[in-house]
């Protein structure tokens, strides 16, 4: 199914926004699922360790879009797995 936030278009903007602040609502932690490091397509730096969880090869220097990701309820498209949420 077609998800219009899942998009090379959508992952530009999350990454012009990305200077901008999160979202005071957002709540949880990142549990390494890894899914938002597939949006829209997997990135090269992804890894998994045997445990199922990811880990990123350039975490310290990650783009801002990584580090926010999800920066506001609107971009946050990977509820099914990921540990934020929105009040």
């Amino acid at each position: 199914m077609f998800n219009p936030k899942n998009t090379w278009r959508a992952k530009l903007k999350r990454a012009l926004t990305s200077i901008l602040p999160v979202a005071k609502n957002r709540k949880g932690r990142c549990i390494n699922c890894g899914a938002c490091c597939r949006l829209p397509n997997r990135c090269p730096f992804l890894r998994f360790k045997k445990d199922g969880k990811s880990y990123c090869l350039i975490y310290k220097m990650r783009p801002f879009s990584c580090r926010k990701y999800p920066r506001t309820k609107d971009e946050w498209i990977t509820r099914e797995t990921c540990g934020y949420w929105f009040d």
